[in-house]
């Protein structure tokens, strides 16, 4: 009789079982078992640590960072995009309309409904986030109404993505605990890149190939 690969697997599963003494419980094999969570968390640096630290990994990614007091959000935006000449720009449907004060191009709020490939004709997107990393330089976006959908951070070629210094924080578990594990959440570290077999670099490939970071600090 010929033996399937399952069948096969299951059989070691249950010999190795016996061979240990364990007999097994199925209330305890639905739940699973107990993995330990006890990672480092609660660390926390001064500001300007963070702020220093968090600046050092972007760069490294090839992000452009740009600091400036939040009175300032606007037009430090305004110069990102003209620099990089993006004319007509995607935003989620809740971000923070001041924030587009100081940009004279044109402006296309997304929306469910909003065809995923017409996103491809906006030269760029401004979002906000949802908490950042400094050891890793990750920031995460949730899904909230002013980071959006992910297709609309992933489309355009140019991101530019507002981080509040009151929400970046240390290390991956400090920014894990900020965040609701049921909502989409995406980790962005720097442009999209990669390399091939031979590390040539390439960027663009599976998202925008270029980041521009803005840090909105109080002083």
């Amino acid at each position: 009789m010929t033996t399937t690969a399952r069948e096969t697997v299951l059989g070691r599963v249950r010999d190795a079982l016996a061979l240990s003494g364990r007999v097994p419980d199925p209330e305890e094999d639905a739940a699973g078992p107990a993995v330990p969570r006890a990672y480092r968390t609660g660390r926390t640096l001064p500001d300007h640590e963070r702020l220093e630290l968090l600046v050092d990994r972007l760069v490294d990614y090839r992000a452009a960072v740009r600091t400036c007091v939040a009175a300032r959000t606007s037009e430090v935006i305004a110069e990102a995009l003209r620099e990089r000449g993006a004319r007509r720009v995607g935003v989620p449907a809740g971000l923070d309309e001041t924030w587009l004060a100081g940009y004279d191009g044109e402006v296309l709020r997304d929306s469910s409904d909003l065809p995923a490939p017409r996103l491809a004709v906006l030269d760029g997107v401004v979002t906000a986030s949802a908490v950042t990393c400094a050891e890793t330089g990750t920031i995460f976006l949730d899904g909230s109404s002013d980071q959006g959908r992910r297709a609309l951070s992933l489309v355009p070629d140019l991101h530019v993505c507002v981080v509040d210094l009151s929400s970046v924080v240390v290390g991956v578990p400090e920014a894990v605990a900020r965040l609701v594990p049921e909502r989409p959440t995406t980790l962005i570290s720097g442009p999209s890149a990669t390399s091939d077999i031979e590390l040539e670099r390439v960027e663009g490939v599976h998202g925008p190939r270029t980041l521009v970071v803005v840090i909105r600090t109080d002083a």
